[in-house]
């Protein structure tokens, strides 16, 4: 496991996203990001990905895709995030050695079964409520966060902001993806820089 490269934070980006501010993202430190689209067929998605590497990259930031093992090894990004329906965590382990994998966890059972598998980190939320993904089970605030930290290192996501991503880290998540806390603002760089100030 290579714990040193689970970004601290990380950005969702879609196509429906400001692609023009991404190497600021970046710079401000924001260090990972994870492309996702619902809509993008696979050749779409590699353009986006390579985008994203594109700005990002040389400035240090981890790339990873959502859901797409495939789409992750064409484009060259750093890694994928698979949830439940997605590739099994131990097969894209097999098919991809040396890729940050991550798993969408929602208890300690799941964050266990992730690390058997081969997973990085455990992807866990929602922490907060969001309106970013329909269809969510209940927040699991901080305290069901801390239940399940300690086996993987632990991104946080769902509801993340500022104002309460201090909580977040204190709770024992080694990082957070944010979505609508960076792209709901009027100013994504702005919310950056805010939530970056927040946690220090």
């Amino acid at each position: 496991m290579r714990f040193s490269t689970v970004p601290r934070i990380t950005c969702l980006v879609s196509e429906h996203d400001d692609l023009s501010v991404l190497t600021r993202l970046a710079e401000l430190g924001v260090d990972g990001f994870q492309v996702r689209s619902k809509a993008y067929d696979a050749r779409r998605l590699i353009e986006l990905t390579r985008t994203v590497i594109a700005a990002v990259r040389p400035v240090g930031a981890t790339v990873i895709v959502n859901d797409r093992v495939d789409v992750a090894i064409a484009a060259g990004a750093d890694g994928a995030h698979l949830g439940s329906g997605d590739l099994p965590v131990a097969v894209a382990r097999s098919l991809a050695p040396g890729l940050l994998l991550g798993a969408t966890c929602r208890s300690l059972a799941d964050v266990e079964t992730a690390a058997a598998e081969g997973a990085d980190y455990a992807g866990v939320g929602p922490v907060f409520a969001t309106t970013s993904k329909a269809g969510l089970p209940e927040p699991l605030g901080t305290t069901g966060l801390r239940s399940v930290v300690g086996r993987l290192p632990v991104i946080a996501i769902g509801g993340i902001t500022a104002s309460g991503a201090a909580d977040v880290f204190a709770a024992g998540a080694a990082g957070v993806a944010v979505i609508g806390g960076i792209w709901h603002p009027p100013d994504p760089v702005v919310a950056a820089e805010e939530l970056l100030a927040a946690i220090g």
